[in-house]
């Protein structure tokens, strides 16, 4: 878990840098439709790679997966600390009842 909150500080401390030295910075300008789209590009990915069989493939496109999933968590102000604590309340809680209870809402 530290390489992720280490990777959200390095998150957040691109935000402000240049585009032209930073990706995070550059998806940052191109605004919140641009870094959902590329994380939604990422999942596809990394299901692809998932099917495929090919283990080295789904292990660099779940690291991409994760990497665009925290630049929109803090493109929205939502730390991964939050998530973190949601996954921690649904620990123990059947994955069909906790699904079950979310379509009641």
């Amino acid at each position: 878990m530290d390489t992720l909150v280490r990777l959200e500080r390095t998150i957040a401390e691109r935000r402000s840098a240049s585009p032209q030295e930073s990706y995070v910075a550059k998806l940052h300008d191109r605004g919140l439709p641009v870094i959902a789209r590329k994380l939604g590009e990422e999942g596809v990915e990394a299901v692809v790679a998932g099917l495929s069989g090919d283990r080295a493939e789904l292990t660099a496109e779940a690291a991409d997966l994760l990497f665009h999933l925290l630049v929109l968590l803090g493109a929205r102000d939502v730390p991964l600390a939050d998530v973190l604590a949601e996954l921690d309340r649904r620990q123990g809680v059947s994955g069909l009842a906790e699904k079950a209870a979310r379509k009641e809402d």
